[in-house]
């Protein structure tokens, strides 16, 4: 073998060495990537998952921490008690104690039958410690747990009470939100349950024969016919349609539309009311039916399966916890009368309160829906500042423009003045808002759930709320007041 083979030996030799080096290098750095990710990015999502193994070796180190509302209530809490045997050997139980019982109970969650809602969501740092690094090392050595940190959320405890009591013996949905920042103020659900007892009850809440759903909650994952308040999206649809001028709606209401092309199509105003002649704000305002039903079969499907898809329909809603998508289903090909009953929220369209009160906070919010919120902070047991949630980090969506969020604003303000929401004329602040009535039928029977989603104050928005009521009668009635008390309790306490 001559030289030159030799050195282009030993040349290709240390490229294959080098290229080695490269690749295990590259795969080293690649695995710190992931590490770091996973630590720093992943790591409440999975000690939040039920089915994390790993959550059990905590539970043997940390003490679970307490969850407070924003108004420093505690909501959840672990209360430690011995217990002595014949020979005087202690044992030490620990119990999960929620102190305002039923009235959180889907919105907090449970920690022993699995983990649900905000006790799923911040397992991450209620499982782990940030107290004094010398007292958690001399904890460990005898063996003793450390308490665990502490998280606030965005929930108000009076606010929820005041919702929970509002809402009375109704099965449905109370949710509340701030337009501006996103943070959910309130989230009751009814029928409820007191996770205090939620083991001895267990049985007897997911046996068949029991249909009342306690543990859905109600706000997230509750999907409803919408009803009159679908007459939001209907009337931005027409502005985008004909160029931000609602001047060319005219309608003059017999009490029903009948669509030409077959008698049979005829949709009809709530028990046959005759409003006369109506422009846009009025059909709206007076959640006139036959107006919107006419609309109906003259809106673009294309444009209004657009609008839909990009409010939120047929995807999950920006939240961590548990959640049902709201559907729509419109199309090219939808038929007339399907149109007719979308149009007033009836037809196939399902809404979430969630879903509700995102849409009508960007209209109080200049047509920017933020985030929804629920951290706030996390502290140490010593009272330390460990992390706070800030609500401008979180994601917003321009669901419309402002010129837009304007008009539905103004006619969502008329719909109190002038229309089907007077209950709330009387309240020492000026509310916009929509109501709705839909009709569900179920073995055979045939219902009404009650809506009212609205804001206050009208200019200068703080709370945005949606009301739904099952087997309400109608959202004028029933859910309006509802929505009153929360709004007034907001108010009155920010004054």
């Amino acid at each position: 073998m001559n030289c030159s083979t030799m050195k282009n030996n030993k040349r290709k030799s240390n490229h294959e060495i080098v290229a080695c080096i490269y690749f295990f290098s590259a795969l080293f750095f690649a695995m710190i990537a992931y590490m770091v990710y996973f630590v720093g990015f992943r790591a409440a999502d999975l000690m939040g998952n039920p089915y994390n193994a790993r959550t059990e070796v905590f539970n043997d180190q940390f003490i679970r921490g307490n969850i407070l509302s924003s108004d420093g209530q505690i909501l959840a809490k672990t209360e430690i008690t011995e217990n002595k045997d014949q020979d005087g050997n202690a044992t030490t139980i620990e119990k999960r104690v929620y102190p305002f019982g039923e009235v959180f109970a889907q919105a907090v969650g449970y920690s022993t039958k699995g983990k649900t809602g905000i006790e799923s969501l911040t397992n991450f740092y209620l499982m782990k410690s940030s107290a004094n690094p010398v007292a958690r090392v001399a904890n460990e050595l005898t063996e003793t747990k450390s308490p665990g940190d502490n998280v606030t959320i965005s929930l108000d405890a009076g606010l929820q009470q005041t919702a929970y009591e509002a809402l009375g013996d109704h099965a449905g949905a109370v949710i509340a939100m701030d337009p501006m920042t996103g943070y959910i103020l309130c989230m009751v659900s009814k029928p409820s349950f007191d996770p205090n007892t939620i083991v001895d009850a267990w049985d007897a809440i997911v046996n068949d024969p029991n249909q009342n759903g306690e543990l859905l909650n109600r706000c997230t994952q509750g999907l409803y016919a919408p009803g009159s308040t679908f007459k939001i999206f209907m009337t931005l649809a027409y502005l985008r349609e004909h160029g931000d001028d609602p001047s060319g709606f005219q309608f003059h209401c017999t009490g029903a539309y009948q669509d030409p092309s077959d008698d049979k199509y005829i949709v009809h105003c709530f028990d046959g009311e005759v409003h006369g002649q109506e422009d846009l704000s009025e059909a709206f305002a007076n959640s006139c039916n036959a107006a919107f039903s006419e609309m109906g079969t003259t809106i673009d499907r294309t444009e209004l399966r657009k609008l839909c898809d990009s409010m939120y329909f047929n995807e999950d809603l920006p939240i961590a916890l548990t959640k049902s998508r709201s559907r729509f289903t419109v199309d090219a090909t939808t038929d007339t009368w399907t149109m007719m009953q979308t149009a007033i929220g009836q037809g196939n369209t399902m809404m979430s309160p969630l879903h509700s009160v995102l849409i009508t906070a960007a209209i109080a919010n200049g047509g920017i829906s933020m985030e929804p919120q629920l951290l706030m902070q996390i502290t140490s047991s010593d009272g330390e500042i460990v992390r706070t949630f800030n609500w401008q980090d979180g994601n917003r969506k321009t669901l419309m423009n402002q010129e837009e969020a304007s008009v539905l604003a103004s006619y969502m303000r008329k719909v109190v003045t002038d229309g089907t929401a007077s209950r709330l004329r009387d309240a020492s602040y000026e509310a916009a808002g929509k109501t709705g009535s839909a009709e569900v039928t179920k073995d055979g029977i045939t219902k009404t759930n009650a809506w009212f989603t609205g804001f206050a104050p009208y200019s200068s928005p703080r709370i945005a709320v949606c009301v739904v009521v099952e087997d309400g009668e109608t959202g004028g009635r029933t859910a309006v007041p509802i929505a009153k008390k929360v709004m007034d309790y907001w108010i009155q306490k920010g004054q």
